[in-house]
């Protein structure tokens, strides 16, 4: 500490007129501890190299707390020299809080070294800044992150860890009526993932990050929330992978499952396009003109999103006496089956719809109504949830998650992958701390 500076102001500029900055009164602002106070602060280095150390002293007549137990015991000696923890940059300048350790005397742990409020364990890094990296972590990517605060990638990705790991333990999991199970893959070589989020209206949230999409790795998932919390659950929505619709039908057997819509109209079109490929190459082989060439979107989209071009070549299309377009009519009118509010009615129109699939001759419609046959009960769920819940908040929070390994360009292991996941998308508790820094 420079004796012209008592105080323990932090001077960036002696030549200044701005009157100095007492860094002490901004720390005991928003860095406080009962048992410590800040000491002294000086500033060391030039240019890129300059460094701001606060000093810690412990208060007087203030006892160390075991690491071990967390009493108050007496001390036994301290250490030959200060250690320095990271503590969150001003102005960019890097700056470290040191301290002098402790060892206590404890009857029940022996003689340990005692328990600092800022940092936990034998960690270099101070928890207000652990939490602060784990915040930016959220908006940048892990590497982004350790470059713009001058760290280590290691010291970002074991801050999110703690963050992580301390919501996960803190979160909590009581009345979750509804939830929806989808897969994702995240690599490649079919590399899938189970992905279990709560869908209520008043929260919707990452609950399972689960490495595989098969009967044993969901059942792990619900056996692990609970038998108690799944009988709470009235609601999931899935699509129709057979191991999901297993696992759901013992665990959860008070739950109504929806189908994922989305799935059902993917399998339709692709039923459509079936159709589409095959007349297509019966055309060519027959030496007919090439009517349905540049056509496959014109059969799949909705006509309010069609193009210019694309509306006038289906306009064209529908003049010839095409399977294509028989099945293209049929797609259009099954949107009509989710137009219903009642299961009763809509139990009706889809056997109308799945009858008049059946005798259109069209073997990949065949095909498609005879998955809605084998899951009607499960179709018109949806109806008896009052058309509430659906699977276009697991697509939007699907959505989310490729975001997020995209913006990491991938992970190294499925552990990096998980804990990033659900630090965000998870929406768990944080510890607290006196202020927020982001």
């Amino acid at each position: 500490m420079n004796r012209r500076n008592p105080a323990g102001f932090v001077c960036f500029n002696q030549t200044t007129s701005i009157p100095p900055i007492q860094f002490k009164t901004l720390l005991n602002k928003v860095h406080r501890f009962k048992s410590f106070v800040y000491h002294s602060v000086r500033l060391s280095g030039k240019g890129g190299k300059s460094r701001i150390t606060a000093r810690i002293i412990p208060r007087a007549n203030s006892r160390p707390r075991c690491s071990g137990c967390g009493k108050p015991r007496p001390g036994y000696d301290r250490a030959s020299g200060p250690r320095e923890f990271e503590f969150i940059p001003v102005w960019n300048i890097p700056v470290t809080l040191s301290y002098t350790m402790r060892r206590v005397d404890c009857p029940d742990c022996g003689v340990v070294v005692e328990a600092v409020p800022w940092a936990q364990g034998k960690n270099t890094c101070c928890d207000a800044y652990r939490h602060f990296l784990a915040t930016w972590a959220r908006r940048m990517s892990w590497k982004e992150t350790a470059a713009c605060f001058h760290t280590k990638w290691d010291t970002v990705c074991r801050s999110v860890k703690w963050v992580v790991e301390y919501g996960l333990k803190h979160r909590g999991l009581d009345g979750i009526a509804a939830i929806g199970v989808d897969e994702v893959t995240y690599g490649k070589g079919h590399k899938y993932m189970t992905l279990v989020y709560q869908i209520d209206s008043g929260c919707k949230r990452l609950l399972g990050v689960i490495r595989d999409r098969d009967t044993a790795s969901l059942t792990g998932f619900f056996e692990a929330f609970g038998p108690e919390r799944c009988a709470k659950i009235k609601v999931v929505c899935s699509d129709m992978w057979k191991p999901y619709l297993n696992v759901i039908a013992a665990m959860l057997p008070a739950a109504l499952n929806i189908l994922d819509r989305f799935h059902i109209a993917k399998k339709l079109g692709e039923a459509v396009d079936e159709v589409r490929r095959q007349e297509a190459k019966k055309l060519a082989a027959g030496g007919y003109e090439p009517i349905l060439r540049n056509s496959r979107y014109c059969f799949l989209k909705r006509p309010r999103n069609f193009t210019v071009k694309q509306a006038a070549k289906l306009g064209e299309l529908l003049r010839y006496d095409l399977r294509s377009v028989r099945a293209w009519m049929l797609k259009e009118s099954f949107d009509g089956f989710w137009q219903y509010d009642s299961p009763r009615w809509a139990k009706w129109y889809l056997r109308k719809w799945c009858a008049r699939a059946m005798r259109s001759r069209l073997e990949p419609m065949k095909k498609f109504v005879r998955t809605l046959r084998n899951h009607e009960d499960l179709l018109l769920n949806y109806f008896k949830a009052g058309k509430l819940y659906n699977s276009g908040i697991v697509e939007g929070l699907n959505l989310r998650i490729n975001l997020c390994m995209r913006k990491a360009y991938g992970y190294r292991s499925f552990e990096l992958l998980q804990i990033s996941l659900f630090h965000t998308l998870g929406k768990l508790p944080e510890p607290k701390f006196t202020h927020r820094f982001c």
